[in-house]
């Protein structure tokens, strides 16, 4: 899903994360706290999403008051991942938008309350008609986004790039040695985040699943992709990847984890 801030004619390319990272420093008023080591990190990633973690609207006022958290994703080349948290609101005297930027997920908790503080009225039970629940924007924004991204193939390393994808998957179903061994042939690759996640539940205990596809490009033309599916539906919470040759076969790996652990995704 994605849900961006800066808006752009038809036919204008996707920012760069080097773009978006100087994009979102540019609106934040706190823009200075963000370590230089990890902007860095973040300029050389190699795709970037943007996601709704949670919004929140109170409208009896004398104008209503709004408070939006963004999480956004940035893919390094090795494969991990890494987070910059985002507060919108509109709660200053002048009622315009505020941007406040975070990389510590305690640090937003502690933003996010002074911000309901002000929009007043309680957040929890008996409130439910101020708030839209997190995993319900995302379905909202979902089914707004479009489908298949174009893709982009980058000729650098990609023999590598399957090599670590593979390495780093935890299942014992995923693809097999002759899918490796194909692979080390790529002559580029392309990597998509699915418009498809899929959230349950506020803050650091919800749980969550991404999608990934990952294209690759042999010779002759033949195209490769492999789905990754990265998730906590795990007993401890801890983030895993799986990958898999079927996106399908993906999909049902995320549903049986959600089953097994009694939540619904």
């Amino acid at each position: 899903m994605e849900q961006t801030h800066t808006g752009g004619g038809e036919g204008r390319a996707e920012p760069t994360p080097a773009e978006h990272v100087a994009a979102l420093l540019a609106r934040a008023q706190n823009g200075f706290e963000i370590a230089e080591p990890l902007l860095e990190r973040l300029r050389t990633a190699l795709m970037h999403q943007a996601e709704l973690r949670s919004y929140r609207q109170r409208n009896d006022g004398s104008r209503p008051l709004r408070c939006h958290t963004y999480r956004h994703v940035f893919l390094l080349a090795d494969g991990s991942s890494l987070l910059l948290h985002e507060l919108e609101h509109d709660t200053g005297p002048e009622g315009r938008f505020q941007y406040e930027l975070y990389a510590r997920e305690d640090a937003l908790d502690e933003a996010e309350r002074r911000v309901h503080e002000r929009i007043g009225g309680g957040i929890g039970p008996g409130r439910e008609d101020e708030e839209l629940p997190a995993w319900l924007a995302e379905e909202l924004l979902l089914a707004m986004a479009p489908g298949r991204p174009r893709r982009e193939y980058v000729s650098e390393a990609s023999p590598d790039h399957a090599r670590r994808l593979l390495r780093r998957a935890e299942n014992q179903d995923g693809p097999g040695e002759v899918v490796g061994e194909i692979l080390q042939g790529a002559l580029g690759h392309h990597i998509a985040l699915i418009t498809k996640p899929r959230r349950r539940g506020p803050g650091r205990d919800a749980t969550w699943c991404r999608f990934y596809e990952h294209a690759f490009l042999l010779e002759g033309g033949g195209e490769v992709s492999l789905w990754e599916l990265e998730h906590n539906l795990t007993s401890d919470g801890r983030l895993v990847c799986e990958v898999y040759l079927d996106e399908a076969d993906a999909e049902v790996a995320a549903d049986r984890h959600a089953r097994a652990l009694g939540v619904d995704l």
